[in-house]
């Protein structure tokens, strides 16, 4: 005999279909904090750690069933480490029934290694792009990536973003008089030219040689730049040697002053030494990456979550994210 028992009468709450999670790994969870701030949310909880043999160890501490997570890791130093981690924490969302998993690193490590430039080289940016997809995330949000052509490295969606705006609106509350945009190398052009175009300023062309990874030598400058404020534009501020180069060369080419913007602060080896004893002015970065302990008085660091926040509220919304950017 089955007897049906009536539902006790009460008042439900209609929940949304899914919900916005942001999460965060263990390499900068400063900024994760302050994107959830701009959200008016705040970061999930999870626990992550390593075993005493170095392996990585993550856990879900509440359920994001149907949910889109959004999971905020530059691959910074330890580059391979904080890479391990993020694919365990997307691995962990996919077998959670997230609706969906957003990659958000502001930083994305590898990406220099996007062809081979000489024989039996490895192509890791196509690796790491192969590695993201398998490991289960259906979308990628990156900042300033080091080539535009890495989003066709990709099989899911890519929405790329620049800090461009942030760094623009800090330049212009200088009122800086006479300005060139320099662009540290033949291959960043296009970025400078977009930067003169919102400053309305004419450009420079550093010639730069390479001869060895992470060695470089200024040749000679296109461009006049006598006279007048030159801020060189770059998106990797590595170990700061060329950059450093860079700026005694446009001095001694009549330079009245020296600026240098770049989006992501790497500075390995000796980077921060190099930019203290630069003749740069000032040095502007953001903060997809953290800050390095003992970092010099002339940097200056903008605080990018506003638009890594707005890019997510567009995702999660269904909106046009490069409209930002229009």
């Amino acid at each position: 005999m089955v007897i049906q028992m009536s539902m006790p009468e009460q008042e439900f709450t209609i929940k949304p279909t899914h919900d916005i999670k942001i999460f965060s790994g263990r390499s900068h969870t400063d900024l994760a904090q302050s994107i959830a701030r701009y959200l008016g949310t705040s970061v999930g909880p999870m626990q992550i750690k390593n075993f005493s043999d170095g392996e990585i160890y993550v856990k879900i501490q509440e359920s994001i069933r149907g949910d889109d997570v959004f999971i905020v890791q530059p691959i910074s130093d330890p580059v391979n480490e904080n890479l391990m981690e993020l694919l365990l924490m997307i691995d962990a969302f996919k077998r959670a029934s997230a609706k969906s998993v957003t990659a958000v690193i502001p930083y994305y490590a590898y990406a220099r290694q996007d062809r081979k430039a000489s024989g039996r080289e490895a192509i890791s940016a196509k690796l790491i792009a192969d590695l993201l997809t398998t490991s289960g995330a259906t979308r990628v949000l990156a900042m300033d990536l080091h080539t535009g052509q890495l989003q066709g490295f990709f099989n899911i969606p890519v929405d790329h973003i620049y800090s461009a705006p942030a760094i623009i609106n800090y330049i212009k509350s200088k009122n800086l008089d006479n300005i060139v945009a320099v662009s540290p190398d033949a291959g960043g052009v296009e970025r400078t030219r977009y930067y003169a175009k919102k400053l309305d300023c004419p450009i420079a062309i550093i010639d730069k040689r390479r001869k060895a990874h992470n060695e470089a030598k200024v040749e000679h400058l296109i461009g006049s730049v006598e006279g007048k404020t030159a801020i060189i534009f770059d998106d990797i501020i590595d170990t700061a040697g060329t950059i450093t180069e860079g700026a005694k060369v446009l001095l001694k080419e009549g330079a009245k002053e020296v600026y240098i913007c770049a989006t992501h602060a790497v500075f390995s080896g000796p980077a921060l030494q190099r930019l203290e004893d630069s003749p740069a002015k000032e040095i502007i970065i953001t903060n997809t990456l953290p800050l390095k302990e003992g970092a010099s008085s002339k940097i200056t660091q903008l605080n990018i979550a506003y638009l890594l926040g707005e890019a997510i509220t567009r995702i999660h919304d269904d909106e046009s994210v490069s409209s930002l950017f229009e």
